[in-house]
Formats: structure tokens, sequence, C-alpha cells
């Protein structure tokens, strides 16, 4: 029974409690209940009502309500009170032009205009005459007049107080002038000289701060798009001047202004060309000179000239007869004419030569212009577009093409200008590819085309990683294709190695993981694990790339082992035969083989001879074990600090200690080896030996009884109070525990419950809904099948 009651006890308080509150989840607004005592059992009805009395008369005691007028409080407005406005005390003169007294009607002309007559239109008179008014009241026109002349007199006191005002003012400043000058007191001059002032520090740096430029508030930054906005006019710009010299167009002629007529009407006839000739007066008569307009005028004017000169030469010959024919007299004038004549041709014959001169000049302005690269580009459409544009020109013309391409088809600029600039880094990165194939391999080229790439990675960083992804795509399946057909892979060529190269420039190396570095990084270490070393350019590529790897992971320091298992191979190819090797080789080396001693040198005149000197990708030199042991160089500062390095490079150690030749090489190959076994030698050990825990050692067994106290009868108890205490705390927690947990449990199950029960309702709804539905249709089809048998029987 209680069991019973008890569970039927907890399903009330789940119901008022958390059902409640599941039922409430999704509901933000929240009834509160702040009535007194409402859910008090304590306290009965009649005490209930008569304290919430209590409580609203004490609140509401001293409150008045805004909207009672008839309480005893006085209204104001703007801190007066309504019923002394409501006096008119202060009332408007509209008569009064003075601003000081503007707004105030005095009591008479209120008294007539809102009074109403009467008895409130008297003035105030003494007591002794008040009878005599009252027996003879004023008439109404009386009284306005009176209040006209009364105000009028008003403003004419007021006008007269301010021009005395003004008066006195002015007569106050007059005497000023002449006090101020008796009032100016002069210091009296030293007698000793005043020595200058040489200014400090402090003052300098104030009189530099004083005159500094300060920066105008309307000069604002522009913004890339308007920058590039103004480069585009420039270059356009440029590009017109280039077009227009190379044409043979000069802007003075082109400003030059036309010859006129004195009789041109200028009614603003269009030609479609000017025929009209220059007119010049000269020794009374009109020579006419047509412009020249190129060589095809000047052309013309040489075959006009032939004629001419023969017609010359008759008039001389007719000439001379005339002379001889005629008197003495006429000998004077025709040696004048022979003189004017000489100079007309020493004139012409100048002229002629400064055409010449311009001409030479002007043909060398066109070729200058055309020997100009243009200002303006078109984006290319396709590598050989490209290609046609860079090619025959010198590095720094190639530079100079590139950013006016991207300068003239700024993404700002025009909605395709996007898509065209990322296909110009596709175009650029295979031109490079291109440079790098060629005999011999332009590598200053490359290295000045890289900038302009790294703008472009810049600006389109998703085009240039993919370019890039798929560079390196196309040369791994290259790679598997090779090994499925020949069993093995070779070392790519110089373009490849590039490419790697400026992968590390355009794209950060330090990432975890990088859609474009990572790839590079396994392609690299495919290289190093799957080409075997077969001729002397593999050695190279295959040091080379050690040496880009350890660029990649400089930042990182990621450990390559593919990286230290190509150096141990490297060294290996550069000692003798030997028996036991004491380390262990992995693809693509072999311990025998026809390539294991690739490196080997034996000739004692080229040891002599050797020398450390940078050498060129595609020259080669017997000995690299140089470039190899800088490289473990390097690995030991990069993988110092890691706790296995002693193990990593105990194989090196062991080949550099014990097989390699190092008595037979010269000084300073000998000297490099040791300072590479320094330093591996004088890394430290970041690492400590696993050794057994140190803890108290357990005694052995004894058959020695354990005594107990027991106090009751059952339960153990403990050496003193403070482990009694303690035991009975965990047996309460534990009871505790125990008991949350059971009532979570429980609250689940009711919760599991009410969705339980909830979902039922839901579907018997559906269900009920569903059947009621149907009967209807049953009903309507029923219905619809009699009334189409009635059709059929009619």
């Amino acid at each position: 029974k209680d069991f019973l009651f008890k569970k039927e006890r907890e399903n009330i308080n789940r119901t008022q409690t958390l059902l409640k509150e599941y039922k409430e989840r999704d509901k933000s607004n929240v009834f509160k209940d702040k009535r007194f005592g409402e859910y008090d059992t304590k306290i009965s009805p009649e005490e209930k009502m008569m304290k919430r009395f209590a409580m609203e008369r004490q609140q509401n005691y001293g409150k008045k309500s805004i909207y009672n007028l008839n309480e005893d409080e006085e209204l104001t407005h703007y801190g007066q009170s309504l019923a002394d406005i409501e006096k008119l005390n202060d009332i408007v003169d509209s008569d009064s032009d003075d601003t000081e007294e503007k707004g105030i009607l005095s009591a008479e002309l209120t008294a007539a205009h809102f009074g109403g007559g009467g008895g409130l239109l008297r003035r105030k008179a003494p007591m002794g005459q008040q009878d005599e008014e009252e027996e003879k009241p004023k008439s109404r026109k009386e009284l306005i007049e009176e209040l006209i002349t009364k105000s009028k007199q008003e403003k004419r006191e007021r006008q007269m107080q301010r021009e005395n005002a003004m008066e006195l003012t002015e007569k106050l400043d007059s005497e000023w002038k002449d006090i101020q000058a008796l009032l100016a007191h002069k210091t009296p001059k030293n007698l000793e000289p005043e020595r200058p002032l040489i200014p400090d520090e402090y003052d300098k740096m104030v009189r530099e701060l004083g005159f500094e430029m300060k920066a105008q508030p309307s000069d604002r930054m522009k913004t890339e798009e308007e920058f590039a906005k103004e480069e585009q006019e420039r270059l356009q710009k440029l590009e017109a001047d280039r077009l227009r010299r190379m044409h043979g167009i000069d802007e003075q002629e082109k400003k030059k202004p036309k010859h006129m007529s004195a009789d041109d009407l200028a009614d603003g006839f269009i030609l479609d060309k000017d025929d009209r000739c220059l007119l010049s007066y000269k020794a009374k008569r009109v020579e006419e000179n047509q412009e020249e307009d190129g060589e095809n005028g000047g052309n013309e004017r040489e075959e006009e000239s032939e004629p001419g000169s023969e017609d010359a030469e008759e008039a001389t010959a007719e000439e001379i007869d005339a002379i001889d024919s005629h008197s003495d007299l006429e000998s004077d004038t025709g040696s004048d004419e022979e003189a004017s004549e000489n100079e007309e041709e020493k004139k012409k014959h100048k002229r002629n030569k400064k055409k010449l001169q311009e001409e030479v000049e002007q043909n060398a302005k066109i070729e200058a212009a055309r020997s100009e690269l243009p200002y303006t580009f078109a984006a290319p459409e396709s590598y050989e577009k490209l290609k046609s544009l860079l090619s025959g020109r010198t590095m720094e013309q190639q530079l100079v093409v590139l950013e006016r391409i991207q300068k003239c088809n700024h993404p700002s600029l025009e909605v395709g200008n996007k898509a065209k600039l990322e296909k110009l880094f596709g175009f650029l990165l295979e031109y490079i590819g291109e440079l790098a194939t060629v005999e011999p391999p332009e590598v200053k080229t490359i290295d000045k085309l890289v900038l302009p790439l790294y703008h472009l990675c810049q600006m389109f960083p998703d085009a240039a990683s993919n370019s890039v992804k798929l560079v390196f795509q196309d040369a791994a399946h290259d790679m598997e294709e090779m090994i499925e057909v020949k069993g093995r892979a070779a070392f790519p060529v110089l373009d490849m190695l590039i490419y790697l190269k400026i992968t590390k420039i355009l794209f950060p190396a330090s990432d975890y993981w990088h859609p474009v570095v990572t790839p590079a990084l396994v392609y690299m270490s495919q290289l190093l694990t799957k080409c075997p070393i077969a001729t002397l350019q593999d050695v190279v590529k295959g040091l080379f790339v050690c040496c880009l790897f350890l660029d990649y992971v400089s930042l990182s320091q990621r450990f390559a082992p593919e990286l230290i298992n190509f150096l141990l191979g490297i060294l290996h190819i550069a000692t003798p035969k030997k028996g036991v090797l004491g380390y262990t080789l992995v693809h693509p080396f072999r311990p025998l083989g026809k390539n294991s001693e690739q490196l080997l040198v034996q000739d004692k005149e080229d040891m002599e001879t050797w020398q450390k000197q940078n050498l060129p990708l595609h020259i080669m030199t017997r000995l690299t074990e140089t470039l190899c042991f800088d490289l473990i160089k390097r690995c030991a500062a990069l993988y110092g600090l890691l706790p296995s390095f002693h193990e990593i490079m105990q194989p090196i150690r062991g080949v550099l200690t014990e097989h390699l030749p190092v008595s037979r090489y010269p000084k300073h190959l000998q000297e490099l080896h040791q300072n590479v076994m320094k330093e591996l030698e004088n890394k430290e050990k970041h690492y400590y030996p696993l050794v057994c825990e140190k803890k108290k050692p357990v005694p052995l067994k004894l058959y020695t009884p354990k005594i107990v106290k027991v106090l009751e009868f059952g339960r153990k108890q403990g050496a003193n109070k403070e482990e009694q205490e303690r035991q009975r705390l965990i047996h309460k927690h534990k009871r505790e525990f125990k008991g949350a947990v059971r009532e979570i449990r429980k609250d689940n199950q009711f919760l599991a419950r009410m969705q339980l029960s909830e979902t039922m309702d839901r579907d018997a709804d559906r269900k009920r809904r569903v059947k009621q539905l149907f009967n209807s249709l049953a009903t309507q089809e029923g219905e619809w099948k009699a009334m189409k048998r009635k059709k059929f029987k009619r």
C-alpha cells in the first residue's frame, strides 16, 4: 500500500513539474502569478483577502491622479501657474517696435479691447476726482484716441533714449582714443647691448613643426579601382601619342592655324580637301605657293618644277636678245632682275635643304616610335599569342609587356578581365617551362618572370592553385605510366624542377596541409623513392630535389624519411666495396650492382686538383660529396631537436666514419667532413631511457591475523573518528548518487510515456479524421451514383 501511494505521489509531482516544463519547452512567454499567498496553504482565504486589500490601499495612498482636475493642486505651464496666466497681466503691445519690450501690452489697451467697456475702461484717478469722473464718463472713441496718443508718446520716449545712448557711446569712444595715447608706456632701453638669444633644440623643433606641411582633409586615399583607371588612361594617352608620332603627325603642325584670306566670310562650308592657296604680295606680283602635304606633294612639286625651268630658260634667252636690242638705258633694270633671281634661287635652295633635313628628322622620329613598345596590350587568348608578344624581346621588355597587360586589363575595369588574367597565369607558367627546356636554359629570364607570376597568384589564388595542381597531377600521372610500361621511372627535366622551386615561392609551405604544397611534397618524395640513379645527371637532380625538400620543411620542421634515405644512398655509391654494411638500403639504391660505385673516385690526380665552386645545373663534376655533406649538415641543424635524432642519423654516421675513404680526399673536403661529424656528435639527447616506476616495495604476505575492533554487529569501524566520518560520507555519496540516477531514469521513462501517449493521440486523431473523410467521400460517391442512375432511367 505504501509503495502504491509513493508511486502515485511521484507521478503527481512529475505531472505538476516535469510535464509542465516539457509542455513549455518551446515557449518564451511565461505567466507568473504574483497574487499574495495564492499558493500558500497555511493562510486562510479570508486572511488572503484582507491582506490583499490592505496592500492595495497602502499602494494607492498618497498618489493623486494627474487627470483629476477637481483636486486642490496648482497646474503649471513652463513653471508658471495657469491661474496667473489667465489674469492676462503680460499682453503683447502690437504697436511697439522696441525689441526690449516686445510682447508687453498695457493694462489700458487690454481693458479697451477685451474689457467690454463700461466701468472697466475707466482710468484710475485720485480719490477726490472719482465722483466727478463717475458723473462724466468718457466715450469709447475718446478712450481709444487717448490710448493711441499715449502709445505714440511712449514710443517717442524710447527712441530718444536710444539716440542719447548712441551719442554717449560715440563720445566715450572719441575720448578713449585721446586717453589711450597718454597711457602708452615705453620701457627705457638698456645701456648694455642685448645679447642675441641662441635657440636650443626645443625651439628648433617647435619651429620645424610649425613649418611642416599639414595634411589636407580634402585629400583622400584612392581605391585600387581608381588607381587602375588612372593607369589605364595614362597608358592609352601614351599609346595615342606613340601612334601619332609613328604616322608622322606632329602636335605643333596639328595646332598650327591655317591661313585665312581677308575676304573669307567664314560661312562654315565643309570641304573634303582644303585646296586654298596662301597669297603673298611681293614686288607688285602675286605668287601662289601651295602647302606641302607629305611626300606625294613634294614629288608633284618636283614634277611641276621641270617645265617651269624650261620656261624660265626660254624667258632668259628672250631677255638677252631684248637686252642686246635695247639701248644702254635698260641695262640697269636687267641687272637688278638677275640679282633678284639669284637671291630667289638661293632662298629656294635653302628651303629645299631645310625640307630635306626636316624629312630626315621626321623619318627618324617615325622609326623611333615604331621601335618603341606599345603602351597598351590586349590580354592574350592563347599561349601562342603570349609567346608572340614575348619572343624576340629582351628580359626587361618582357617584364614591361607583362606589367602593361596587367594594368590595361585590370579586373575592376571590365567584367571579363578577371577570366583573361586567370588564363594569363597558366600561359605564363607554360612559357617559363618552355624557357627551361631550351639549350642553354634561360635561367635569368625565368628568375625575373617569377615576379609577375607572383602578382597574378596574389590576385587570383584559386586559379593559380588549380593551374599548378594540374601540372603536378600530369607529372605524377606520367611517372605512373612510365613505371607501368618500363618498370622504373626517371627524374624529370629542368622545367619540372623549376616548377617545384616556383611553388615554394608562390604558396606558403609551413601549413600542415595545403592544396598545392602538399601534392608537391608527395611528388618530391616519389621522385626520391621511385627514380633510380643511372647517371650523374640523376645524382644532380636528386640532390636538387633534396635541397628543395629542405626549403619546403625549413619552417614546419616536418620530418622527411625519403630525404635521409636518399642522402644515405648517395654516400653509399661514393664508397668502395665492403663486406658488411652495418646499415640498410631502401629502394632505389642497392648494396651491389651496376651503379653501386657511381661516385667513387679512384684517380689521385683528380683528387688533388679538386676545388669547391658554384657550378650550373647542366655541368657536373665527379665529386658530389660536397653538396651531400652540406645537406647532411642542414638536416642535422633542422632535426636536431627530435628525440630520435641520433637513431635517425646513425646509418649516415656509420658511413661517414667507417666506409667513406676520407683519407684520400683533399684537405678542403676533409675539413668539411670533420665539420659534419662535429655537428652530428654535438647534438644532445633530448630523451631519457625508460626505467621502472619508483614505488614502495610490497611486503610479503604474513599469516598473522589482523584484529579489527567491532563496535556494532556486521559493520567495520575505522581506526579513528576521521576515518569513520570519511567512510560515512563516501557511503552517503554513493547512496545519493544511486538515488539521483534512479530518479533520472524514472524521469526519462515518464517523458517517454508522455511522448508515446502524444504520438498515439496524434495517430488516433489522424485515423479518425481520415476515416471521417473516407465516409464523407463514400457518401458523396453514393449520391453521385444515385443521381447518375436517375439520369439513365430518364
